[in-house]
């Protein structure tokens, strides 16, 4: 089972020391190697054929990499330390490029202006769009010309309808309640994935 997930960016410490590590074809045979299970620098050299140093020198690189840990240390008969080493259990998961701060503030300083122009645009285009407030439908008349003043009455659907003032704002708080929900998510996942706090969750494990 996989204990953690690891989230990379190219460029990023973590993906330099990993490009670093799997370099060479040796290095790439190496990790291949504790494919079977946890193995010493001496097991893997025996197991490829290669100098002890030269299996010690990729092992320390995957293992500043990340990609490999410190099973157990066991001790030789001649009372040396012997380190024993495995695979890590993680996932590695290569993400975009994270925008800084600045540029995701631009992004919604530019949406908030283009919100207050589409509310002005509102504001001089919805009068003419809408019936005039409290409008009188037309007299009926009979057929001889005369004019049935009893049906006369205010537009029940314009009178009731909403000022002009009251659609423009709703309009104007509900979109910039929209974009600050969004400018608050997204700079969560920029303080979530940034440097300093991958490097401060390191400090605390």
């Amino acid at each position: 089972m996989v204990e953690n997930v690891v989230v990379i960016q190219p460029g990023d410490e973590r993906a330099q020391k990993i490009a670093r590590a799997m370099a060479s074809q040796t290095a790439n045979a190496v990790i291949q190697t504790f494919g079977d299970g946890p193995l010493t620098s001496s097991e893997v050299a025996r197991a490829m054929g290669i100098p002890i140093t030269t299996a010690t020198y990729h092992i320390e690189n995957l293992l500043d990499a990340g990609l490999l840990e410190v099973m157990e240390t066991r001790w030789s008969e001649k009372g040396r330390e012997v380190k024993v080493y495995g695979l890590t259990n993680q996932v590695l998961i290569i993400a975009p490029p994270v925008s800084d701060l600045g540029s995701v503030l631009k992004k919604y300083a530019m949406l908030f202006g283009i919100v207050v122009l589409a509310s002005l645009g509102l504001w001089g285009l919805l009068p003419a769009l809408l019936p005039a407030l409290g409008g009188m439908p037309p007299e009926p008349k009979l057929a001889g010309g005369e004019e049935i003043s009893a049906f006369r009455a205010p537009l029940d659907s314009a009178a009731g309808a909403p000022p002009v003032h009251d659609l423009v704002m709703s309009f104007f708080f509900g979109a910039c309640a929209v974009l600050l929900a969004l400018l608050a998510y997204e700079v969560y996942y920029w303080w979530r994935t940034s440097p300093g706090y991958r490097a401060e969750k390191e400090q605390e494990e």
